[in-house]
């Protein structure tokens, strides 16, 4: 008469067996899992410093807007990010590409609006607006619990320079070269001030850091030129230049807090 009694001690002693096996080894797992090397541990805690390439386009308003169309930007800035998120920099901006909507060039012109080089031929004279800012900010990153990421408020102060840019490539055109440029660029300058608002993104990993957000600028300028030759006078009105649009930037975190940890 057959008896199942020896096969079910047999797979009895086999199910302890495996039993006792996975008890052993979850331990032994979880022991091996190397905590020192967390794959997904923030990286970007404590101080930096934040260096950053950074890209505009603005629209002028007040009397910058009499003077240019939109224009764009290029610059950079060294900033110093404290554990609290607080923010100090120092930042500077090249403009460029603005169309100028003032003719500094009027008093050349023949009766059609053309302009003869010395050449006897007409002059091909494009005039397009330059200029420069450069100051320092403070400011602060209101981030997300546990991140660095979130809302970026900047404001500073500086100084701020722009001018007429007479390009003339074939430098057919005597009366604006050299010396005499500076009698018909009616460049302008004195103090500004900035602000920015937007969202800053410095990634756990040290990867992925950027910024994007809205700037606004605030210039009260005067003339730097003592003689406007086609207007025949200096031109000593005050202005009040103003610019907006956006801005976007890429940025290399450099932290200063030594790593607790070794990572590969």
């Amino acid at each position: 008469m057959l008896t199942f009694a020896p096969m079910f001690t047999s797979f009895r002693l086999y199910l302890s067996g495996l039993l006792a096996a996975w008890a052993f080894a979850t331990p032994l797992a979880q022991a091996q899992r190397f905590p020192q090397h967390p794959e997904k541990e923030s990286r970007n805690t404590g101080r930096a410093v934040l260096l950053s390439v950074k890209v505009g386009a603005h629209l002028p308003g007040g009397d910058l807007a009499r003077r240019f169309g939109p224009f764009g930007s290029l610059g950079g800035n060294a900033e110093w990010l404290g554990e609290n998120n607080f923010i100090l920099g120092l930042e500077g901006h090249y403009y460029f590409a603005a169309p100028a909507r003032e003719d500094p060039l009027a008093i050349l012109r023949t009766p059609e609006g053309d302009l003869i080089g010395r050449d006897q031929y007409l002059a091909d004279i494009a005039l397009r607006g330059r200029g420069y800012y450069l100051g320092g900010s403070v400011g602060y990153l209101f981030a997300r619990s546990g991140t660095r990421s979130g809302l970026r408020v900047m404001v500073g102060a500086g100084m701020v320079r722009h001018k007429i840019h007479v390009q003339d490539d074939d430098r057919t055109l005597i009366q604006v070269q050299g010396e005499y440029a500076k009698g018909y660029d009616r460049l302008t300058g004195g103090l500004a001030f900035n602000q920015f608002i937007g969202w800053q993104h410095l990634g756990p990993d040290r990867r992925s850091n950027w910024f994007a957000g809205l700037e606004f600028t605030q210039g009260f300028t005067n003339t730097l030129r003592e003689w406007d030759f086609s207007s025949m006078q200096k031109l000593d009105a005050r202005r009040t230049d103003l610019w907006f649009g956006l801005r976007i930037g890429w940025t290399l975190p450099l932290y200063q807090t030594p790593p607790e940890k070794i990572y590969y």
